[in-house]
C-alpha cells in the first residue's frame, strides 16, 4: 500500500484550489460562532449566524415549493446569505444605522480562488437587485426565521418582541411569507412536541 497522500497526486493549480477550499470550509466554520448580535437588544434569545442559515434554508425551500418557485435557487440563496458574515461580523439594525460593510468585497475575498466565484457571487447580486420571485422568497425566508424566533421569546414572556415583530412582518414581500408569519403569530411555539399528544402522555408518558 502507498504510503503517498492523495493531495501529492495533484498538479500545482489543482493543489492551489483545493487549498483554498479548506481554507474556505474552516472559514464557513466561524459562522458557528458567530452570534446574531441583535438579540442583546431584544433582551432574550441568541443564535449563531449558522444556525440561522440553516433554518433559512430550509423555509426558503418551503416558501419555493409554495410559490411554484426555483427550489435550488432560493435554498441557495438562503444557504449562501449570511456567508460574509464570517469576516464582518453580524451588524444589527441598531450598527446599520452608523456602520457600514463591504460585504460583497469580504465575500469575494472569501471565495478567492476556490473556484466557487462565479456560482456563488450572483447569487449575492441578485438577493441585492432583488427584482425575482426567488430573491424576494429568499428574502422572506430571512424575515420568517427571525419571526419564528421572536414568537417564542413572546411566548416566553418578552413583551417587548411584539415591536420587534410588527416591524418584521410588515417587511415581507410575497403573499405565502405572510400567510406563514399569520399562523406563526396564533400558533404556540412549542405545539409542534407539547400540543399534539394526548395531554395524560405527559402523566403516564405512554403506560
Amino acid at each position: 500500500m502507498s504510503d503517498r497522500h492523495a493531495s501529492d497526486c495533484l498538479t500545482a493549480e489543482e493543489s492551489a484550489r483545493l487549498n483554498r477550499i479548506v481554507d474556505f470550509f474552516n472559514e464557513v466554520g466561524m459562522l458557528r460562532h458567530t452570534p446574531r448580535s441583535g438579540y442583546i437588544f431584544l433582551g432574550s434569545g441568541g443564535e449563531s449566524v449558522a444556525e440561522h442559515s440553516y433554518r433559512v434554508s430550509v423555509i426558503g425551500y418551503v416558501l419555493a415549493r409554495l410559490s411554484n418557485a426555483d427550489t435550488a435557487r432560493v435554498t441557495f440563496l438562503c444557504l449562501f446569505h449570511d456567508l460574509h458574515e464570517a469576516r464582518t461580523s453580524d451588524l444589527n439594525y441598531m450598527n446599520q444605522r452608523y456602520v457600514t460593510t463591504r460585504a460583497r468585497e469580504a465575500l469575494q475575498d472569501s471565495l478567492e480562488g476556490t473556484g466557487l466565484e462565479d456560482a456563488v457571487l450572483p447569487l449575492w447580486d441578485e438577493l441585492e437587485e432583488a427584482s425575482t420571485l426567488e430573491s424576494h422568497l429568499a428574502h422572506d425566508a430571512d424575515q420568517l426565521d427571525l419571526i419564528c424566533n421572536l414568537k417564542a421569546e413572546q411566548d416566553k414572556g418578552n413583551a417587548f418582541a411584539a415591536d420587534w415583530l410588527d416591524s418584521a412582518i410588515k417587511r415581507l414581500r410575497t403573499q405565502a411569507a405572510r400567510q406563514i408569519a399569520d399562523l406563526v403569530l396564533r400558533t404556540d411555539h412549542n405545539r409542534w412536541w407539547f400540543g399534539r399528544v394526548d395531554p395524560q402522555w405527559w402523566v403516564h408518558r405512554g403506560k
